[in-house]
């Protein structure tokens, strides 16, 4: 009697999301190795890695660093010389003549048995590869326990009729797209449906790999999947956290396209029982997702960059209230240090604010006076100031009094010193160049001033329910914000109410719309073309600044690359 004919194979898929660092390569090929040898010990047929993981994402001009490229590929070929039953997708750059590509190289049984070059490269927003590499333009198509599997990168799957579509076309019945996907508020929901309807449409498991790590001003939220053929979620790793995630999928055999470049990678065996189901991570808010985010954007540019503490000025405002609480949820309290700077014009209720907020978040604060400082400073410039009422030059006096305080203890301490201007300040100049803007990283410069109310509500009622009180006094959220530079003052007396100016600033910055445009909606003509000016003016002040973490669609930094010099009035 001849034996049955196979017609499914049970194939367990890992999905191994985890932070690398970009440019050390010995670092994340090390991990790779690691996670592949746990991966193969608990029966692991195929194991994907994210996007360029040999080298980190997004590694930016040092790909052209030829000795970089060089070594990724040493790497590279010393891993797949470890491999065996266990098919490992890993991302890396590849070098063909002069040209370089975004590639996965699949390795198994001690070898590279295909490359893979990513096609699709996007060049918008925080992208821009094609400054890097050339698109791929052929594929193969991988035969594991006599099932078909594709392989694509990124931006590959976001076109419907792309590189995923061709591959199922040709037989694929799996396909693995590694990534590098950054992470802006709403984007997740988005990506989950986009990968769903890639699967659906195509009849085919798709197993979305995503680093997770923050990179400069990016954060990569990981959030990994599987769907089957149907569009039907499977698995979901969680987001901003590393795991590994193995699932067993039942796939349909099949011979493909005979015009196709097929290679066998894993022999056909008789079906197995599935062991391993996914595990779906629950789902969260827009909020919490961004405050994660955060978190994680500020730990890994500190420690990644060698710096274990930081520093604060504690205005007894909200800003710092928030930058703070970050802080210790990516640091550690006792790596988190607080000053208060009080001068003539501050209240006592912003420095009892201030002690209270470090009281809870359990950090050291201490109280360095910039009387004596602001003081001599008058003195110095008295004779050059003379008939000169005084204006906003004696504000920003004692903010960079309070920067280089800051600046000190960063040097004499080696900590780094944390930013809190919000989204909303920075957009319209409304804060000090070389004063308030000092330090190393920006942490909520992403931030509208309503969504930094909003944060801080959100970490409040977290700790209520966890230890029954608030982190962040009720008195910071609720009295009028000021940045207490000359008596009674308020941000009012300068600025439209935030929830005014948030609306227009969302518009003109992270949508892009002209004044006109956001006139013809109602908006007040004098105040738009006011804030407008504001934003362009102040453009060459935020070129200065530090980076920070990016939560929207648009932010200050890579993906919003306006002239200083602009004379444009839409």
């Amino acid at each position: 009697m001849a034996a049955p004919l196979l017609t499914h194979a049970t194939v367990r898929i890992g999905m191994a999301q985890f932070n690398p660092v970009v440019g050390d390569i010995a670092s994340n090929s090390a991990r790779v190795s690691s996670i592949y040898a746990d991966a193969l010990a608990r029966g692991c047929d195929v194991l994907a890695f994210s996007e360029l993981v040999l080298t980190g994402y997004p590694p930016e001009d040092l790909v052209l660093k030829s000795g970089l490229v060089t070594d990724n590929i040493a790497a590279l070929h010393s891993f797949a010389a470890t491999t065996s039953s266990c098919v490992a997708v890993v991302g890396f750059v590849d070098r063909v003549g002069d040209e370089l590509f975004n590639a996965a190289a699949i390795c198994a049984q001690g070898r590279v048995h295909g490359v893979y070059h990513k096609q699709l490269l996007p060049n918008y927003s925080v992208f821009d590869e094609q400054r890097y590499f050339s698109a791929g333009k052929d594929f193969s198509l991988f035969q594991v326990n006599g099932a078909l599997m594709g392989v694509t990168i990124c931006e590959d799957i976001w076109e419907p009729s792309g590189p995923v579509a061709t591959q199922a076309r040709a037989g694929a019945v799996l396909n693995i797209n590694i990534n590098g996907s950054p992470y802006h508020r709403g984007k997740s929901g988005e990506r989950q449906q986009m990968v769903s309807e890639r699967a659906r449409d195509n009849k085919c498991v798709i197993a979305y790999v995503n680093q997770v790590c923050g990179q400069d001003e990016l954060v990569f939220d990981g959030g990994s999947m599987l769907f089957d053929a149907s569009g039907t979620l499977l698995a979901k790793c969680a987001q901003f956290v590393e795991e590994i995630q193995l699932v067993d999928v039942v796939l349909p055999r099949a011979a493909g396209d005979p015009s196709t470049d097929i290679k066998e990678l894993l022999p056909v065996v008789a079906p197995r029982e599935v062991e391993l189901m996914g595990t779906i991570a629950a789902p969260t808010s827009d909020i919490e997702q961004m405050y994660e985010a955060l978190v994680l954007g500020t730990r890994d540019y500190v420690r990644k960059n060698g710096f274990t503490d930081v520093v604060i000025g504690l205005s007894g405002g909200i800003d710092s209230a928030l930058v703070a609480a970050i802080a210790v949820d990516a640091l550690g309290a006792k790596y988190v240090h607080g000053v208060s700077m009080p001068s003539r014009y501050s209240s006592e209720g912003s420095r009892t604010d201030a002690a209270t907020l470090a009281n809870n978040l359990g950090i050291e604060m201490q109280t360095i006076s910039i009387e004596p400082a602001f003081g001599a400073y008058l003195q110095m410039t008295a004779t050059s100031f003379a008939g000169r009422p005084q204006d906003l030059t004696e504000e920003n006096l004692q903010s960079r009094v309070r920067g280089t305080t800051l600046m000190a203890l960063s040097n004499k301490f080696g900590w780094m010193v944390l930013t809190t201007g919000n989204k909303s300040e920075l957009a319209v100049g409304y804060f000090t160049l070389y004063g308030d803007s000092v330090g190393g990283y920006a942490v909520i410069k992403d931030l509208l001033k309503t969504s930094v109310y909003e944060m801080c509500r959100y970490i409040n009622t977290r700790s209520k329910k966890s230890t029954n009180h608030e982190v962040i006094p009720d008195v910071v959220i609720t009295k009028p914000p000021s940045a207490e530079l000359r008596p009674d003052q308020r941000d009012d007396q300068s600025l439209p109410p935030y929830d005014v100016l948030d609306a227009i600033l969302e518009m003109y910055v992270e949508q892009d719309q002209t004044a006109a445009e956001i006139i013809a909606l109602g908006f007040d003509e004098a105040l738009v073309r006011r804030i407008s000016r504001l934003v362009d003016l102040s453009e060459y002040k935020r070129r200065q600044g530090a980076p920070g973490v990016r939560v929207t669609l648009k932010a200050f930094g890579k993906d919003r690359r306006l002239p200083i010099t602009n004379a444009y009035r839409g």
